[in-house]
């Protein structure tokens, strides 16, 4: 079996990004370059029929034509996403797409979620990209896009899709679900920071002003 080890490391992530609701049965795939032939990647339907719940057969060995090379199981038509992130910048080894219960609130609303906590400050910000259909080459294209805007900066990097989920872009696939958490627990607490302000219990501007502090 080709990539043994890095297949099985693929499977124990995405069953943990499951279990701690950082993707659902509405999708989400994941996929680490391994060379300049090869990707590792989850299949098609990994959420809905498995539960993300996968065996190492079952992680794809995809070459940079979108041909299946070794594995049980389809190739998601999100491929092209992930094809787009690696063909603009041969630094990016990691493309995790999930569809995280925190950050999906502002990923439906459009608003891209305030960076308060040490954990996310490396990122700057989150941006949310426009609306484009799931598996539509019309969002790889849309990220494909924003990727060549980034082309100076330095990894990682993280956006949110409108109303679809988030992208994370890394050097490893370790690194890259380390900032799908920080990102996580950042959403859930910018969303009861933004609870206290619209009640009036603490004005968001106060914990900015923290921030600001604490950085001088």
């Amino acid at each position: 079996m080709l990539y043994r080890k890095e297949r099985t490391e693929l499977c124990e992530i995405v069953h943990m990004m499951f279990q701690r609701f950082e993707t659902n049965t509405a999708g989400g795939n994941v996929s680490v370059r391994m060379n300049e032939d090869h990707i590792i990647m989850t299949p098609t339907l990994m959420s809905q029929q498995k539960l993300c719940n996968l065996k190492p057969y079952e992680i794809l060995v995809v070459d940079m034509n979108e041909q299946k090379v070794e594995g049980e199981g389809g190739i998601t038509r999100e491929i092209n996403m992930h094809m787009a992130c690696y063909l603009e910048r041969p630094d990016i080894g990691c493309v995790l797409h999930a569809h995280p219960k925190e950050s999906l609130v502002f990923a439906t609303a459009g608003l891209a979620p305030p960076n308060l906590t040490e954990g996310t400050q490396k990122l700057g910000d989150i941006p949310v990209l426009p609306f484009a259909p799931a598996t539509s080459l019309e969002l790889a294209e849309t990220v494909r896009s924003h990727v060549r805007s980034l082309e100076d900066s330095s990894l990682p990097r993280a956006m949110l899709l409108r109303t679809h989920g988030i992208l994370v872009l890394d050097k490893t696939l370790h690194k890259a679900y380390d900032i799908l958490e920080r990102i996580e627990f950042n959403s859930y607490v910018a969303s009861k920071v933004l609870l206290f302000d619209a009640l009036n219990i603490k004005k968001m501007e106060d914990q900015m002003q923290y921030q600001f502090n604490l950085k001088e």
